[in-house]
């Protein structure tokens, strides 16, 4: 438009596309200006970047904040769109391996999700993920006061083994509360004598759903869906060893990394780290 107003009249060109004169006016003034969020631009693309596409306009703005940035979450939505950012993630539905249902046990939590101090309400269970025929298992524990995986183990085949060394792995954090339930479906793995005398011995209480209620243990499940969705989906595995490191990384990612917009823009470890200076 610029080259071909010096060859033709500039009312004939704007007739042509249709457009005002102070519309045009106002975008040659503009295009001689420094972009005046050009240093905005770049703390979003560093931090699109550094969360591998995870994070969408509302993370970013409270990143930005953090920061010291005062900017509205509309003009980061906005700016995000100039630059063709935008959150990679859609939550898919996603089904856990439940292995064989048994009897109906008691219902501790009664979805009582709600937590007021670490290691006072932890959820396990158990999800699978199928590579090139081959499958994996990954049995966390997460801390229903932060959404922190406090302990985890990945196996090959969903064994006993995996479920003890998971919460031998918690032992620690546990022999340091009180009143500590753990809560999980019915799997033939949470119905085991040697899993309940476990926890008994270190004087947890157990809590199981009621049979074929995913809604009972819906914090888990929801960390199954953020983890599928953030990681698994969004990459064509070559095989179950290169999946095992990549959730190893994930799950740090998740706790340090990761803030949660129910956390006040916190990550898990950092809202716990908030939580005990808060209260010393």
């Amino acid at each position: 438009m610029m080259e071909l107003r010096h060859q033709f009249d500039l009312g004939i060109l704007l007739s042509c596309i249709k457009m005002a004169r102070s519309t045009f006016y106002y975008y040659s003034r503009k295009a001689g200006e420094p972009d005046r969020y050009e240093q905005v631009k770049n703390l979003i693309s560093r931090i699109y970047q550094d969360h591998k596409g995870r994070f969408g306009y509302c993370r970013i703005t409270l990143l930005l904040k953090r920061d010291g940035m005062a900017i509205n979450h509309k003009t980061v939505l906005r700016l995000m769109g100039e630059m063709k950012l935008k959150s990679l993630i859609r939550v898919k539905k996603y089904r856990s391996y439940r292995g064989d249902l048994g009897r109906i046990a008691p219902n501790i939590l009664n979805r009582e999700f709600k937590a007021d101090r670490p290691s006072q309400k932890w959820a396990t269970d158990v999800t699978e993920f199928k590579v090139r025929g081959k499958k994996l298992y990954l049995a966390p524990i997460i801390d229903l006061f932060n959404q922190e995986i406090i302990s985890y183990e990945v196996t090959d085949r969903p064994l006993f083994k995996g479920v003890m060394d998971m919460v031998k792995k918690s032992l620690p954090l546990a022999k340091v509360s009180s009143q500590l339930v753990l809560h999980s479906d019915q799997g033939w793995q949470y119905q085991m004598q040697k899993y309940q005398q476990l926890l008994r011995e270190n004087g947890i209480t157990q809590s199981m759903s009621r049979k074929g209620n995913c809604l009972d243990n819906a914090v888990i499940e929801n960390f199954f869906g953020i983890l599928k969705s953030e990681l698994f989906y969004l990459k064509e595995y070559e095989s179950t060893e290169q999946l095992k490191s990549d959730i190893k990384d994930y799950i740090s990612y998740y706790n340090k990394k990761r803030i949660k917009l129910n956390l006040n823009g916190m990550s898990p470890t950092e809202y716990r780290a908030h939580y005990y200076k808060s209260n010393n």
